[in-house]
């Protein structure tokens, strides 16, 4: 096995990092994941989850974690409803439920990143995860690297993976292009309690998702099994727009007087997201890499999820597909049929970089799609092929 006797840095402790660290434990491996997070209850963790058989179930069920999971997930939480500006109802999945399940291709479950995070971690072996190791940097050393960290702590490798997310640092080491501004600007929003802050959209939520779409702007609420509704604004603005638009993010206030005026033509229904205190924003505008991007493959360090491929969320597959990434480099480290570690990894970033150039594609498309005229009946076309 190519990986025998190497110590593995995982850097980053979100599904996809976690995911491999667990396919590459079950296959023997020397592993240790780098995690800034001062322990897993340090941060709120965002939307809920949806896993589609193909990428995201896959690497559960090879995992052999799927028991687990199907005690954690939340059954209808994906049920969907389209509405316009106006609240106006144009699908509703509650009134024609889907008879369909586990190992069928269209059952996209749902599950907090919360619970998903933990059955994870629970999996690995004690110690495997190094909590408060926030990655500043690493040198190349004896054929592997060393890394520092903020808490001044250094750690040899023989391989690293960044795992690290979007803004990723070990990146720039495997490759210098840049992410792309998609044009698409993205508030992130999280209710607690919602049933009594929020309790029309909460009713309208009815425990699963809704999608509403009008005057090329969207607003997406989910609902959390922690009783909180999480949404996201989407609309077209300039790259600069956060540090040029004046609104203090920390303040509800100052978001809502923003909202009303860039959401002016839509129902004062969508107000009720400002209605309390308890709640929080995070401004995100969104990126994505070239379709086309690839790089020369090293021997000693590699990078999956966010960090290789950011991309807007509208087409669900970011989470999918990192976790795809990690079942697909264990499978490249581990199954004998490759000469040494580069070529592995070679083969790796070159189906890796296939894949998600044709998920970014169909992710632009979609996220075109649905802030232009003709957003839901273009959404309801999917469903309807579906």
């Amino acid at each position: 096995m190519l990986i025998k006797d190497k110590k593995i840095a995982i850097v980053g402790g979100g599904p996809g990092g976690l995911t491999l660290a667990r396919l590459l434990q079950l296959k023997g491996a020397n592993v240790q994941v780098f995690e800034r997070d001062a322990d897993k209850y340090a941060r709120q963790q965002g939307a809920t989850l949806d896993l589609h058989d193909e990428s995201g179930l896959k690497a559960v069920e090879r995992a052999e974690l799927i028991e687990q999971f199907k005690q954690n997930y939340r059954p209808g939480a994906e049920t969907l409803r389209v509405v316009n500006e106006e609240g106006a109802l144009f699908l509703d999945e509650h009134a024609q439920p889907k008879d369909i399940g586990f190992g069928n291709e269209y059952f996209r479950p749902e599950i907090d990143r919360g619970p998903l995070r933990d059955i994870f971690i629970d999996s690995l072996q004690p110690g495997t995860i190094l909590w408060d190791h926030q990655f500043i940097s690493m040198e190349s050393k004896n054929g592997g690297w060393l890394l520092t960290f903020k808490n001044e702590k250094s750690v040899y490798a023989d391989i690293v993976i960044a795992a690290d997310g979007a803004n990723s640092k070990i990146r720039p080491y495997i490759s210098n292009s840049r992410p792309v501004y998609s044009g698409i600007m993205m508030v992130e929003g999280n209710i607690y309690h919602a049933e009594k802050n929020a309790p029309a959209l909460h009713a309208l939520v009815k425990g699963g998702k809704v999608f509403a779409l009008g005057k090329d702007k969207s607003i997406i609420l989910s609902a959390k099994g922690d009783g909180c509704l999480s949404f996201c604004t989407g609309c077209w603005e300039q790259e600069g727009w956060i540090n040029e638009c004046g609104i203090d993010f920390n303040n509800r206030a100052s978001v809502f007087v923003w909202f009303k005026q860039r959401f002016a033509d839509w129902s004062m229904l969508w107000h009720e997201l400002f209605a309390t205190d308890e709640i929080y924003f995070v401004p995100r505008p969104m990126y994505h890499y070239p379709p086309g991007q690839h790089w020369e493959a090293l021997s000693n360090v590699t990078m999956l999820g966010d960090a290789a491929h950011r991309m807007p969320p509208y087409a669900g597959e970011g989470v999918n597909m990192a976790m795809l990434d990690a079942l697909e480099l264990s499978e490249c480290f581990t199954n004998g049929k490759y000469p040494d570690l580069k070529t592995a990894i070679a083969n790796f970033e070159k189906q890796m970089c296939q894949r998600a150039g044709e998920i970014t594609t169909i992710t632009l498309n979609q996220m075109q799609a649905l802030h232009s005229p003709g957003a839901i009946k273009h959404l309801l076309n999917i469903f309807q092929g579906m």
